[in-house]
């Protein structure tokens, strides 16, 4: 079994056609971390309508509206249940090697989705299908980089720090600012907005209260940048300022193709969902399939913005 540890070098491109249909109808339980999340929506309506594909195949959401108590029971009902794969956008990454004991024990395949689990190694019956963020917040941070001419003062929202993609994405920032080409770039002010966008746009106008200057604004989602916008216009300073994002959602599209949002990072919502239950499927057939499966992000700017405008 491959370790996480070596997520980079062990993820394998995973086909999203269509898997053969299952021998008897299967029943799938997914635990979302949250339903009022854009980019989970896309998520799970990816998930949902893969499912109506496939033949006798029957998917049961729940909401664990961001309380890792709540998901685990979720999981536990399921596994009262006796369906026969669970998939879980998990809430807390942290908690995931506690869902992995559990599921694993009950003899019930898992995959995660979207959120890469805390797990050293996954077990068999287990996989991981989403994205490598080591990516997201690298090429967002290159691309404005290249538009502050590599100097300048950047603030940076950060996501849930329970999330494995926020600290993440936080590093790739600082990773990217201490290159060479970008060492001239300075971050004033670092704190999180909890993927919100009320909360980002609370955060910025705190901020701007305070007159912290800053030449942009580095969110590790969309949605937080999008508030951060809403803020920024308020105070008659969005002009001049970078805003990035990562997720590339449809309200993003709408600000990028506005001018407002000058950066963004296409994250396959519905191909992470689309993957999740093939992958689910292959593993209640007794398939084998990669441990890590990995759906590649793409960089949006407003030079290419037309291409992804209906691809979330």
């Amino acid at each position: 079994m491959k370790r996480i540890t070596k997520f980079a070098g062990s993820l394998v491109f995973m086909s999203l056609a269509a898997a053969a249909m299952p021998a008897s109808a299967a029943k799938i339980g997914v635990t979302m971390s949250a339903f009022d999340d854009n980019f989970l929506t896309v998520l799970r309506n990816g998930m949902k309508s893969h499912a109506g594909t496939q033949k006798d195949v029957s998917v049961q959401f729940e909401d664990a509206q961001n309380d890792i108590g709540r998901q685990i029971s979720q999981v536990q009902n399921f596994i009262a249940q006796k369906v026969d794969a669970i998939v879980v956008n998990v809430v807390d990454t942290e908690v995931t090697p506690k869902i992995t004991k559990m599921v694993s024990a009950a003899g019930i395949p898992l995959v995660y989705v979207n959120r890469l689990p805390a797990d050293r190694v996954l077990p068999a019956k287990v996989a991981f299908v989403g994205s490598n963020e080591i990516d997201s917040g690298t090429q967002q941070m290159k691309e404005v980089c290249r538009l502050m001419n590599g100097k300048g003062n950047i603030v940076v929202m950060m996501g849930d720090l329970s999330n494995q993609a926020a600290r993440q994405r936080t590093k790739d920032v600082e990773d990217v600012i201490a290159t060479p080409a970008c060492k001239g770039i300075k971050i004033v002010e670092k704190q999180t907005a909890k993927w919100s966008r009320t909360e980002g746009r609370d955060l910025m106008m705190n901020w701007l209260s305070a007159g912290v200057k800053f030449d942009a604004v580095v969110s590790n989602n969309d949605e937080m940048a999008l508030g951060a916008i809403q803020a920024l216009k308020a105070a008659k300073r969005l002009n001049g300022t970078i805003v990035a994002g990562v997720d590339a959602t449809r309200d993003a599209l709408t600000a990028m193709k506005a001018g407002e949002l000058k950066v963004t990072v296409f994250q396959n919502a519905a191909g992470q969902g689309r993957g999740a239950i093939d992958t689910a499927l292959k593993l209640a057939r007794g398939e084998k399939v990669p441990a890590m499966n990995n759906i590649p992000f793409e960089l949006v700017t407003p030079a290419n913005l037309k291409n992804y405008e209906a691809r979330n």
